[in-house]
């Protein structure tokens, strides 16, 4: 829980700035539009190469749960996660309108029981 609490590297934040600012001058000032590497290089894509012809589909199911999993890490990472108050709270309102709800449908069982075996006597 630490992790996801600890405060982040102001050097990060500006290699970021940086990185952003140097993806908007490659497009011509258009954030939005793709930066496609140079021969030379430029920026890594952002998913694997297909694997060789041959590879085996276990290998494929591995690289591409690894890379599924990587990607959860970092959207928990964005994650902003309720307090523990707060948490409670909603739990135990969860709980009683269950239980009222769930008293409700067993009175309106019990009525219509007893309205079906009247009918049919």
């Amino acid at each position: 829980m630490g992790r996801l609490l600890r405060k982040k590297d102001p050097e990060k934040k500006k290699k970021l700035a940086q990185a952003k600012a140097a993806r908007e001058e490659a497009n011509g000032g258009d954030a939005a539009k793709p930066v496609r590497p140079s021969a030379t290089g430029g920026l890594p894509q952002a998913r694997p190469a297909a694997p060789a012809k041959g590879a085996s589909d276990k290998a494929n199911f591995i690289t591409q749960s690894t890379q599924f999993l990587r990607e959860v890490k970092v959207e928990l990472k964005k994650v902003t996660w309720p307090a523990r108050k707060q948490a409670v709270g909603s739990t135990v309102v969860v709980i009683i309108l269950t239980l009222i709800f769930a008293g409700f449908l067993g009175a309106v069982d019990i009525g219509l029981s007893s309205v079906v075996r009247l009918v049919l006597g």
